[in-house]
């Protein structure tokens, strides 16, 4: 790996971030094709054109494609899905080289893709460890669905300096106070934007009666889905979150849904699973398990006290965002996590911080989304 090795790994990144919100349930994935140094074909993977980022870069660079280097952010299919291996077409272009982001976990490829362009006379390596490691992360949630079956989850909460969720409510308008910035809110939006679903808990929903829908901007192929755990049924038909659904709110309870207020949701357009569940408390992993099953591929969960304690203690959460404003609440208003929980051992050292205006985020990863 030179200089322009590592150049051309980053632009193939950059065009693989382009998937993002358009890519799923695939993986995002970009490729760069360079001949003589210059960049003759590019692509980026979305979902609904089917064709990968190497075919996409292929088809662009044609001819120059001979002789070249292919620059792909994940290590090129060896299978027939949707779309024929994308090493055979690596090979019909008679590229000289391919330098690869990061091996794919499926166990469809898992090293198949690389091991094929050598046996075809391809010189096929990894970038080096750094780009690798960002090439991890910009697919962990296809990492995690691949090794557990599971989406990869996300727990994101805005808190004061001492640890609150709230600030109070205003008495004029007797709504929340917001405790961050809009530079933070919209960081929430695009954390939203890429992810399949948002996940809460009806005490969210009954406290603030939130909207929870991606306001980006930014273009997605499917629409955010909704996911509220309701054990006992206590959604209200007028919460903003049922009188916007479009097919994009899916309730989990265990209550039946025989009942004249089930019922009457359904009629509402709203989706209702029974799963099992113990005081109140839904089964977080049938639940997870479910929105797995339905190529869900990433969660954010954005919730109060009683779910991030639930969902911290069922081993459930992969990454802590955690926002933190300047400013205190002074008081026991709404904590983190309510009741005793058992700290959630860290299998990962990554650790990030950012600044988003006045306020900081903390960005901590639980385990590596690879391994099970």
């Amino acid at each position: 790996m030179n200089d322009h090795d590592i150049r051309f790994v980053e632009r193939a990144l950059e065009l693989a971030r382009k998937g993002v919100g358009l890519a799923s349930p695939n993986p995002t994935v970009g490729c760069v094709v360079v001949n003589n140094g210059r960049i003759v074909g590019e692509g980026f993977h979305q979902y609904d054109w089917r064709d990968h980022a190497e075919v996409i870069a292929l088809k662009t660079a044609a001819e120059k494609a001979r002789g070249a280097t292919a620059y792909v952010t994940l290590e090129p299919c060896n299978h027939t899905g949707r779309t024929a291996p994308c090493t055979e077409a690596l090979i019909a272009a008679q590229v000289a080289r391919v330098v690869v982001g990061v091996r794919d976990p499926n166990p469809r490829v898992a090293g198949g893709g690389i091991e094929r362009l050598k046996a075809a006379g391809i010189d096929a390596e990894l970038a080096n460890a750094d780009q690798m490691a960002a090439a991890e992360e910009l697919n962990e949630a296809f990492f995690r669905s691949i090794s557990s079956g599971k989406p990869f989850v996300t727990l994101k909460s805005a808190l004061t300096l001492d640890g609150q969720l709230a600030l109070g409510r205003s008495s004029k308008k007797k709504t929340r106070q917001w405790i961050t910035s809009e530079e933070s809110r919209a960081e929430v939006h695009r954390l939203r934007h890429s992810s399949d679903a948002l996940l809460t808990g009806i005490g969210t929903i009954l406290a603030d009666d939130p909207w929870l829908t991606d306001r980006s901007g930014l273009p997605r192929r499917r629409r955010l889905l909704r996911v509220v755990l309701d054990a006992h049924l206590r959604l209200p038909p007028k919460a903003r979150i049922v009188t916007s659904s479009d097919d994009d709110l899916l309730v989990f309870t265990r209550s039946s849904l025989t009942r004249e207020k089930a019922r009457k949701l359904e009629k509402l357009g709203i989706e209702l699973v029974r799963v099992p569940g113990e005081r109140g408390l839904l089964d977080l992993n049938v639940v997870l398990r479910e929105l797995g099953r339905r190529d869900i591929l990433s969660v954010l969960l954005e919730a109060g006290p009683t779910l991030n304690a639930a969902a911290l203690g069922a081993n459930a959460v992969d990454k802590l965002f955690l926002f933190y404003a300047p400013k205190l609440a002074g008081a026991a208003t709404v904590p983190f996590v309510r009741g005793r929980v058992s700290p959630p051992r860290f299998r990962s050292h990554r650790l990030r911080q950012q600044e988003f205006g006045p306020d900081f985020a903390v960005e901590a990863w639980l385990r590596e989304p690879f391994r099970s």
